[in-house]
């Protein structure tokens, strides 16, 4: 039987719940089937990690037919399988086992050195299952469990049958690639309050780095060139920041080594969301990482700084007050908050703003304390993209009826900011036709610096 594996998509969350219960029926007549009919999978909790990045489908002919879920909650070292099932109509034909092994390679690319689970030891397609696959029976009493097995506890599941198991994985090697999060910001507010003698805009800014975002995956060349294995449609590859960020830490650390970049995208493009200098801040840090050119994070986000007012405070990972043209970071503590993103596919070029005669450009400047206190909260160039773009105006009036609604950035992308994740996740629910609504979480440190601190725990194997 052929079928494809591929990244959870936002509208397969009600699909994966449903083949969890359908799963759930091979275990009637079982000790565990009370907890297991007692106990469905969140909604919420697949969605959460859909917008992670984080679930994987297998599809025949277009139709879902399992998945895999991981999950980062634990050590720094070791990701959890969430979930794995199977409909029980295709059990049977190697899908479980390739969505296992897909999801082990990920999380090599991705530096962990292992790959944790909690299942029963009497099911064949449970811990006999696993034990094909590498993993073996680890102690349930490890602190590292300990959560896991409360939440088990709790739930009824038989003890004695309880087990937890691990797999270790292979260090990186040269030439494997690896995969580094490249995530999404929102501008919490924005105002210029000035123009400096260059022609440049003098800011002052909130960058808040979400936990949802795009992938970059880079693999090294001992032969110095720098390409992308894929075209990219309508950019040249000269003209890709992801390229010039590699061409530039190359030819400021004067490394022999090349890459090969390859992006996956789930930002939108130009909707004030940082996507293209995400992008290339995780090659920075990426590329420095495996080529072992030890740029201090100082020295990379001087080098960020020259490709785009944004880039730095990705290379930093962290949320930050910003001045200047956006270069001039102060880390700011903020509190844990969800965030619907409103795209409404309409792109808002950045330099028609700048040049918009109505553009206010001699705000007074604003203090940290004024922006916690909410008396900083508006964004420059919301007038200006309202009166110019109907369809973000329309965005924008649409989230307004739920809170106060906030252009990020420049735009086209708007944002909704709420205290808890069901609040988010209700809001997201009821998006309008034509536009798309995105549920994601604010986070510090970035994924990014724990990305790159796992890679370089384990170090690259020559």
């Amino acid at each position: 039987m052929h079928f494809t594996i591929t990244r959870a998509g936002d509208d397969d969350a009600a699909r994966l719940c449903a083949i969890e219960r359908a799963a759930v029926e091979l275990f009637r007549g079982h000790e565990a089937w009370p907890s297991y009919s007692g106990m469905a999978l969140p909604l919420d909790t697949v969605r959460a990690l859909i917008a992670r990045g984080l679930v994987w489908v297998a599809v025949v002919e277009e139709d879902v037919v399992g998945f895999v879920c991981l999950d980062t909650e634990g050590s720094t070292d070791a990701i959890g399988i969430a979930e794995i099932d199977v409909l029980p109509a295709f059990g049977g034909k190697g899908i479980g086992a390739a969505l296992l092994e897909h999801a082990c390679a990920w999380a090599r690319e991705a530096g962990y050195a292992q790959i944790d689970l909690g299942t029963l030891a009497d099911v064949p397609w449970n811990a006999p299952f696993y034990a094909k696959h590498g993993f073996t029976v680890v102690d349930k009493h490890a602190p590292a469990f300990a959560d896991a097995l409360e939440r088990d506890r709790q739930n009824g599941f038989p003890d004695h049958l309880r087990v937890f198991m691990s797999r270790p994985l292979a260090p990186l090697a040269e030439g494997d690639w690896t995969a580094w999060p490249a995530p999404a910001k929102l501008n919490l507010f924005l105002r210029i309050v000035g123009r400096r003698d260059d022609g440049y805009h003098e800011l002052q800014t909130v960058f808040r780095l979400l936990d949802w975002g795009d992938e970059v995956r880079l693999r090294v060349r001992a032969d110095g060139v720098i390409a992308r294995p894929t075209p990219v449609a309508g950019v040249p590859e000269g003209a890709d920041l992801t390229v010039r960020a590699a061409r530039l830490l190359a030819a400021e650390t004067g490394t022999p080594l090349g890459a090969d970049i390859a992006v996956s995208k789930r930002i939108p493009l130009g909707g004030g969301l940082g996507g293209g200098s995400s992008d290339a801040a995780s090659v920075l840090v990426g590329l420095n990482t495996l080529w072992r050119t030890g740029l201090s994070e100082d020295a990379l986000a001087v080098l960020a700084a020259t490709l785009g007012a944004d880039v730095p405070v990705f290379v930093r990972g962290r949320s930050a007050w910003a001045e200047g043209i956006g270069e001039r970071l102060t880390p700011i503590r903020l509190p844990r908050r969800w965030y619907v993103v409103l795209d409404p596919h309409e792109h808002v070029p950045t330099a028609a703003l700048f040049a918009a005669a109505e553009l206010t450009r001699t705000a007074p400047r604003a203090t940290i304390s004024s922006f916690v206190s909410g008396d900083s909260a508006e964004n420059a160039f919301e007038p200006v993209v309202r009166a110019r773009h109907p369809r973000v105006a329309a965005a924008l009036d649409w989230l307004a009826g739920f809170g106060h609604a906030r252009l990020s950035g420049s735009g086209g992308c708007v944002f909704l900011e709420t205290r808890t994740h069901e609040a988010a996740l209700s809001v997201a629910s009821r998006c309008p036709g034509g536009f798309t609504a995105h549920v994601a979480a604010g986070i510090d440190p970035s994924p990014l610096l724990l990305a790159r601190n796992r890679v370089e725990a384990r170090g690259i194997v020559s």
